[in-house]
């Protein structure tokens, strides 16, 4: 029986008179890449930050890699959120400096082989870079850490589709070469799907679907077709 390497049980969470999570059952199973899909406002985003403990639950329970989320536990998880800007004042080899000195876990030379591999140098400013070229650098950064969990929260959101190509390149190969959970939250279905072996759908804060992608594929189709199935 495969280990869950994330359970959550009756989750909820309010903004307002909104329910973002709304008695969410989930579970993710360990050294897995599984996909987090759905609509806007299907409350991904919200799972995944309630992971790392930047958001609490108004209700249920949450265990990740065997723990209530904290401060703690962060130092095993690699977390990329959406909408993120990281290290405008330096360059791309003080920012991979700045991650070796701060970052469990991290890895300075595979980072400097990352930012090669996804067209990047090490002495080019943060500062100048385009919006693609800063969502490689926090990519890569993220990638660089040997920990247990790897959350990416949207990691394709406004990059252009040559960049698209190279974080998909990147990750084929990163997660090849170790044993680790990964969970990646995307609307970038076509580019991404031959990454996943897992895929969870939301919908209004609640699992609409979840499984193993051979099976689903088996039964359902490609990962597109069931989300259209869903949501179209």
């Amino acid at each position: 029986m495969t280990k869950a390497a994330i359970q959550g049980s009756g989750l909820v969470k309010r903004y307002g008179r909104r329910n973002a999570l709304d008695g969410l059952d989930i579970e993710i199973p360990e050294n897995s890449v599984t996909a987090v899909l759905g609509p806007n406002g299907a409350g991904k985003s919200t799972f995944m930050r309630m992971l790392t403990g930047l958001v609490t639950p108004d209700q249920g329970t949450l265990r990740v890699l065997g723990e209530a989320p904290s401060w703690k536990l962060n130092g095993r998880i690699s977390y990329l959120p959406d909408r993120a800007r990281w290290y405008e004042g330096h360059t791309v080899a003080e920012a991979i400096r700045w991650g070796s000195n701060l970052l469990p876990g991290f890895d300075a030379a595979q980072a400097l082989q990352l930012v090669e591999q996804l067209g990047l140098k090490a002495d080019m400013d943060v500062k100048g870079m385009s919006k693609g070229q800063e969502a490689r650098l926090m990519l890569a950064m993220c990638l660089a850490r040997d920990v247990p969990l790897l959350v990416l929260d949207e990691p394709f959101s406004g990059i252009d589709m040559i960049s698209r190509e190279r974080i998909v390149a990147a990750l084929i190969d990163s997660f090849s070469d170790r044993r680790q959970t990964v969970l990646i939250c995307t609307h970038e279905i076509p580019e991404t799907e031959s990454l996943f072996d897992h895929a969870v759908f939301l919908n209004d804060g609640t699992v609409a679907l979840s499984g193993d992608v051979e099976e689903l594929r088996a039964t359902r189709g490609s990962v597109q077709d069931i989300y259209r199935q869903l949501y179209v």
